[in-house]
Order: C-alpha cells, then sequence, then structure tokens
C-alpha cells in the first residue's frame, strides 16, 4: 500500500472533520470537484471506503474514522517535527508554556521565580489553551511544557512529573440534596446529572455524564448555578468560591495531579531546565524518588 502524502492527509482531514465537501472545500480554498476526486483517489490507493455519501449527508465509515484519528497524529508530528528543528537551532529560543486561565493551582508563580534563578534561564512565553487541548499544543510544537490535570488530560506521547496532589470537590447548588453534609463519597452522586466535558470521552472521577457539554469551567459554574448539573473537580478549580454554590469535599475519589508536562521526544536542555525548576517550586516528590 502507497504511503499517503501530507497534503491528501490534510484533504481528507478537513472533510471528516467539516463532513460537507462544500464547506471543506472553501475551508482548503480549492475547488470541490478537485477535492471529491482528491478523496477519492485516496480511497482507491487505500482500498478501503473512507465515507459514505448520500445527497443530503457524509458520514465516516470505520476505515474514515480510523484514518482521521491517527491521520491527525501524522499531521502534528509532522509539524511538530519541523517547529522542533527551527527552535532547536535557534540559540535565542523561548520557552512556551500553555496553561489554562486560572488552571495552575497557585504555582505559576513559584515555577517562573524558580526558573528566573537558574543560569540558562530564557524568556517563558505563557500560552493559554481550553479545557482539553493544551497536551494537544506540545504534541504538535505549539509549546514546549504544559501544566496539565492527570487523569482528566490525555497524557499519550508526553513524557511528565508530578508537582502537587490535590483532592476533589463536588459542586452543588444551594438547596441540593446534598449541600447539607459536610463530605460526600462519590456513591452519593449516584442518579445526578454529570456534565459532559468537549473532547473527552471520560470526565476522569466517574463515568462520561450524560448532561450538557461545557467546555470550560465557566460554563460549568452557570449551568450548576441554574440546577441543570452537578460536578466534581480538582481543588484548585474551585476557587474562588461562588455565591450560590456549595462546595463539599469528596473523600473517596481519586486524587488529582497536576502535572508538568513535555514531549518525549523533546530532550532540550532548555525543557528540562524548566521541568526541574517546576518540580522543585512544586516541592513534591513522588513515591519513588521518596523512597
Amino acid at each position: 500500500m502507497a504511503e499517503l502524502e501530507t497534503r491528501e492527509l490534510e484533504y481528507f482531514i478537513a472533510v471528516a472533520e467539516e463532513l460537507h465537501f462544500g464547506r471543506a472545500a472553501e475551508r482548503l480554498a480549492i475547488a470541490q470537484p478537485a477535492l471529491s476526486k482528491a478523496i477519492r483517489r485516496i480511497e482507491s490507493r487505500l482500498g478501503v471506503p473512507l465515507l459514505v455519501r448520500t445527497s443530503r449527508h457524509v458520514s465516516l465509515t470505520p476505515a474514515g474514522e480510523a484514518l482521521l484519528r491517527h491521520g491527525r497524529h501524522a499531521l502534528n508530528a509532522v509539524g511538530a517535527a519541523a517547529r522542533s528543528a527551527r527552535r532547536a537551532g535557534d540559540a535565542q529560543a523561548r520557552l512556551r508554556l500553555v496553561i489554562k486561565p486560572g488552571g495552575d493551582a497557585n504555582l505559576l508563580s513559584g515555577i517562573l521565580a524558580e526558573y528566573a534563578r537558574t543560569p540558562d534561564a530564557r524568556r517563558v512565553d505563557i500560552l493559554f489553551g481550553g479545557a482539553t487541548d493544551r497536551a494537544d499544543h506540545v504534541r504538535d510544537g505549539r509549546a514546549d511544557v504544559a501544566l496539565l490535570y492527570a487523569p482528566f488530560d490525555d497524557l499519550t506521547g508526553l513524557d511528565h512529573r508530578t508537582l502537587a496532589v490535590e483532592g476533589r470537590v463536588a459542586i452543588l447548588p444551594v438547596g441540593h440534596r446534598l449541600a447539607a453534609r459536610d463530605e460526600l463519597r462519590l456513591a452519593d452522586l449516584d442518579g445526578e446529572t454529570l456534565p459532559r466535558w468537549k473532547g473527552v470521552p471520560r470526565a476522569g472521577v466517574v463515568d462520561e455524564g450524560s448532561g450538557p457539554e461545557v467546555s470550560d469551567v465557566p460554563q460549568l459554574i452557570q449551568l450548576i448555578m441554574v440546577g441543570r448539573t452537578v460536578a466534581v473537580l480538582p481543588r484548585s478549580l474551585t476557587e474562588p468560591a461562588h455565591p450560590g454554590l456549595v462546595y463539599r469535599p469528596v473523600v473517596d475519589a481519586p486524587p488529582n495531579q497536576m502535572v508538568i508536562a513535555w514531549s518525549r521526544l523533546d530532550q532540550r536542555p532548555l525543557v528540562a531546565s524548566f521541568v526541574e525548576a517546576a518540580v522543585a517550586a512544586g516541592g513534591f516528590r513522588d513515591a519513588q524518588e521518596a523512597a
């Protein structure tokens, strides 16, 4: 089987994401007939149908779903390789750190101060990502390191060190049946409407929710306040407290880890120095290090 070119992957991914040839062609700035011809050529080369086409609908076949999933990773890898090569040859390269707004567990200032004291410290550019895409920033080379929450964030392809461990807290509207309790267990939340995080199949604490889809904590807070859902979050993401909500520790929820993560392929001293400074600032040592 012949390999696909990156341009062909870009064409297919655009169609697979839009599920509409017209919108995909507009996104790619090419003519729709040329795009349709390119997709047929890919299917012919692979020997499998990738799309089901009707006059009103386009959908992915199982083969198409597989190519979309792996094709995204392949394009990310190509982009990351090019960016890494440029940065490796740049003696004045800055370090780029991606975080979630308000999602640093109050560690960022200490980390930056600790790193500034290292002899080879460079300028650190702070990038802001969404609730679920910060790991992708590192995988595709847009960022060098990220502050992530485990097990919530997908760490596939990344190395990481733990900076802090914290408990989880249930957020409930005032007047909720559980609001009067001092602490909760996961079983107490059985039957509750839980949110679905956009881009995350499982929330990392309990099974995927059946409630409204949310992209970030502010959206979630609004929905909890009007009684549409409840949620379990790392303690640091529940601050500051919002009037009209109550916060109760969930004593048997798996603890959350704040981690510093970087690409397994990135062995630059620039990154290693920042990681060590972050670990020192966090003051956490995992069990293996402490033994």
